[in-house]
This record gives structure tokens, C-alpha cells and sequence, in this order.
């Protein structure tokens, strides 16, 4: 029996080493604990796109990697598990970035993310979508695009009023909340569906916001078309002009956070991909979350 070619997905942002430490104690500032220390590939749009991959589409990476020792790395790391990585602009002169993150039991304690390659690459890592390889101006690339927080606000106002975009699938989420507000050009894009967690939707709509619900209908009063807004372990909503969908994910233990969103996303995407409606493809992105979150899905 024939079977259909995998979904093509472009997924455009930070592509990086995560060096992650994690401890079983509950943490404050000043914590000396016992724990485990991991490095493993991570960033927003890599999150993405190894998910997306396990739910059987086909990634294609659009981000800067250095051509450092830890950059080459990297990319064998990447077509080990099936990402297409051969649109990456590699920088001569630019590190490979990295995200430094610290969790407890009581969830995540800090980060720091290094992004600054992938910023001061800018829109280098977008010449696949104007010189024919994926796409121009004339032609612009048709279909799914997960597209992250990571790159500057100038970068992102530029792509949401690019031709080069005008004919794809947007699929936003913010890298963290301290870059939520970037996101702010897509409010009002008439392709665009964003990806936030409540005080990501608080920062955008400058107030707070108490349940997913709340906050999906504010970011949709600011000219939002299409969200999908989650709160933790309380609740997820999925809305629109015309449908308000929420449910509440599984109640699991917590042993790690850092990679959930991005994991609630693509598998929403995969979901919907294969023609899942509403209801199904947000309570799959529930359950692939949970999992991930338990620790029962593999890093």
C-alpha cells in the first residue's frame, strides 16, 4: 500500500547545545544540591522540530551554527535524528550558542539563554526562503512554518510583513517570557497561530490574566486570529473568532520543564497535520506534554 510523504515543516529559530542541571530538592536562590548535569541539542526551534520528527514529519532547520568544534557537532547531532539540515547558514566567526538552565522539584529555578549568534546572523538564516531553494519572493514557500522567539523583534517585524511568508502556515511561540513581547507583530497577522503560556499572554496584552481561557480571549480582543494559550498543569485553551476550546492536561509528576512548550506545540501541529480535529489535536499536545514533563518521553 502506497503511504504519503511525511509533512515538510520549516522550523526557523535557536538551534543550540541546552546544558541543563537537575536536582530532586526543592531549590532557592543559593542552593548547593546534589544532581545531574546533561548537555544535549535544545532550543526552541530544535525542541520543535525533534518532536515533530518522532510524530513522523519532516523538519528542515533554518538557524545559524558555528563552524566550531561544538557546532559540527551539533549538526551531526541534528541528521542523527532525521532533521534536515542542509539550509543552515554555519558562520565562520559566530560561536555555536548555548542555554544554561538550573531545575528543582520546584520547577525551574533560572536559565540564561546565549542566543547572540542566531541574532547577529539576523536574516542570513532566511536566504533558502528568497534564492529558489525553498522558496522567493514571486513563489513564496507554501505550508507549515514553526517559527520561535529567539531571533531580534527587528528580524520578526521583517518576516511578518515578508512576502516570503505570505503563503505559509505561521505557527509562533516566544522563546521565554522575558522575549514574549516580540511577538507582538504577529497580534495582528492574518496567517499567524501563537503559541503562549499565561504570563507570555499577560506580557502581551499588558495585564494578568487568571485561567487560559481569560487569556486566549484578551490576546484574540488584541487582534490575535488564532491561539493556543496554556497555564501549566491547570489548563490549556485553544480559540478562535469563532470556537473557545479548553481542557486540562493529566495530572503527572513533574521531573523536568525545560522543552514542554516547544513539545506541546509540535505535537499540536503533527496533530492537525494529519487531519486531527480540534478537540483531538489539542488533547494529543496535552498528553505528548505530560509525557515529556513525567519524564516518560526520551530526550
Amino acid at each position: 500500500m502506497d503511504t504519503a510523504p511525511p509533512t515538510q515543516i520549516l522550523c526557523i529559530g535557536s538551534v543550540l547545545w541546552d546544558v541543563i542541571g537537575r536536582s530532586a530538592s526543592h531549590m532557592r536562590q543559593g542552593s548547593d544540591v546534589p544532581g545531574r548535569i546533561s548537555r544535549l541539542p535544545g532550543g526552541v526551534a530544535m525542541n520543535i522540530a525533534m518532536t515533530l520528527a518522532r510524530f513522523g514529519m519532516k523538519p528542515i532547520l533554518l538557524t545559524a551554527i558555528g563552524q566550531d568544534a561544538e557546532g559540527h557537532e551539533l549538526v551531526r547531532a541534528c541528521e542523527g535524528l532525521g532533521l534536515e539540515t542542509r539550509h543552515i547558514y554555519r558562520s565562520d566567526d559566530l560561536p555555536t550558542d548555548r542555554y544554561m538552565a538550573v531545575e528543582g522539584a520546584n520547577g525551574l529555578i533560572a536559565a540564561i539563554a546565549d542566543a547572540h549568534s542566531l541574532e547577529a546572523a539576523g536574516d542570513k538564516i532566511l536566504r533558502p526562503l528568497f534564492n529558489g531553494d525553498l522558496g522567493d519572493a514571486k513563489t513564496p514557500y507554501k505550508g507549515p512554518i514553526a517559527l520561535d522567539g529567539n531571533l531580534t523583534l527587528a528580524l520578526l517585524e521583517h518576516i511578518s510583513k515578508s512576502a516570503g511568508f505570505a503563503a505559509a502556515d505561521l505557527r509562533v511561540a516566544p522563546a521565554s517570557p522575558g522575549k514574549a513581547e516580540r511577538l507582538l507583530p504577529f497580534l495582528n497577522h492574518h496567517r499567524a497561530t501563537l503559541y503562549v503560556n499565561l504570563e507570555e499572554a499577560g506580557l502581551l496584552c499588558q495585564t494578568e490574566f487568571t485561567s487560559s481561557e481569560a487569556a486566549a480571549a484578551g490576546l484574540l480582543q488584541r487582534g490575535a486570529r488564532r491561539v493556543l494559550v496554556t497555564d501549566g498543569g491547570q489548563s490549556a485553551t485553544e480559540a478562535d473568532a469563532n470556537h473557545t476550546i479548553t481542557q486540562t492536561p493529566p495530572a503527572v509528576l513533574v521531573t523536568r520543564v525545560t522543552g514542554a512548550g516547544d513539545t506541546f506545540m509540535a505535537a499540536h501541529i503533527a496533530a492537525e497535520s494529519t487531519g486531527a480535529d480540534r478537540d483531538t489535536a489539542l488533547n494529543r499536545a496535552l498528553l505528548a506534554a505530560a509525557s515529556f514533563v513525567s519524564g516518560e518521553t526520551p530526550m
